[in-house]
């Protein structure tokens, strides 16, 4: 974690707010990181800071630079060549940045749910792992002789969060369990682009990523199922609900069943809302 001097909120619920309403992406990544520290050396110290109450913006502060466009306007390129490996890097970028915001709003948004302190751990963890991988990516975009905003970008990442904004399980459901599932899924693909282009830097910083995600899927999946078990709900059938209420369109295979299931997902979870060759 950074030692960048950042006045530390009063709250954790603070904290987030302060993050979530920064529009610069390394100010923004720079204070994550140093919140998430200050969080977990007050954690060590015995004198925890509190959780209090905040009110986060229904949307992220955000630099002028991407131009945000609707997804089928985001121009696509080819991975092989080097405009489609700096898009794509671009586009992980993106994701990352929406993932630190996104971790630090469920901090925020959620605090009327009473939540064991692990809970918090967990995605103050992520935010400052999400921090780090997209300062990773970007520095990657450096080497490439481009830089964070140079492109355009996906206007729809925060949809998720705005559909699920009033339900924690909602939130658990759509981001953890189905859109970072998703990265497990073509990650690896992504580290064989980069491995045939002869990048190290690329395929160190996905490499960091891919191991780092499965703990977020997993964190999703641990309250999820805490919350069901609090609510004497099926947890199968509630995903499935669920999935089906805020998430638009149908699961993509290939799945990494693997990794999936290290992050306690089972096929029973996703295959029953997969896309099938068969049904198109």
């Amino acid at each position: 974690m950074t030692d960048t001097p950042f006045p530390t909120p009063e709250s954790l619920a603070a904290c987030a707010v302060d993050v979530l309403t920064t529009a610069d992406a390394m100010e923004k990544t720079a204070k994550s990181r140093a919140h998430a520290k200050a969080w977990f050396d007050a954690r060590a110290a015995g004198t925890p800071m509190p959780i209090g109450t905040a009110t986060p913006p229904l949307r992220p502060a955000r630099p002028e630079r991407p131009e945000l466009l609707a997804p089928r306007d985001v121009p696509r390129r080819r991975p092989g060549s080097d405009a489609g490996r700096k898009a794509l890097l671009h586009a992980l970028a993106h994701i990352e940045l929406n993932a630190v915001d996104l971790h630090w709003d469920i901090l925020a948004r959620f605090t009327a749910t009473p939540m064991p302190m692990g809970f918090y751990d967990d995605w103050v963890k992520a935010a400052d792992e999400e921090s780090n991988h997209f300062r990773l990516v970007n520095a990657c975009l450096g080497t490439l002789g481009s830089f964070y905003g140079e492109l355009p970008a996906h206007a729809g990442m925060w949809r998720a969060a705005e559909d699920t904004a009033e339900d924690l399980m909602g939130r658990l459901t759509v981001v953890p369990m189905v859109l970072e599932a998703r990265g497990l899924d073509v990650t690896p693909g992504m580290i064989e682009i980069f491995r045939k282009a002869g990048l190290p830097d690329a395929i160190a910083a996905l490499e960091t990523i891919y191991a780092e995600e499965v703990g977020h899927v997993a964190y999703g999946s641990k309250w999820f199922h805490f919350l069901c078990g609090r609510h004497e709900l099926d947890p199968k059938e509630t995903f499935h609900g669920l999935v089906r209420t805020y998430f638009h369109g149908a699961l993509k295979p290939p799945f990494n069943e693997e990794k999936r299931a290290e992050a306690g997902l089972p096929p029973d979870f996703y295959w029953p809302l997969a896309e099938r060759d068969d049904e198109v």
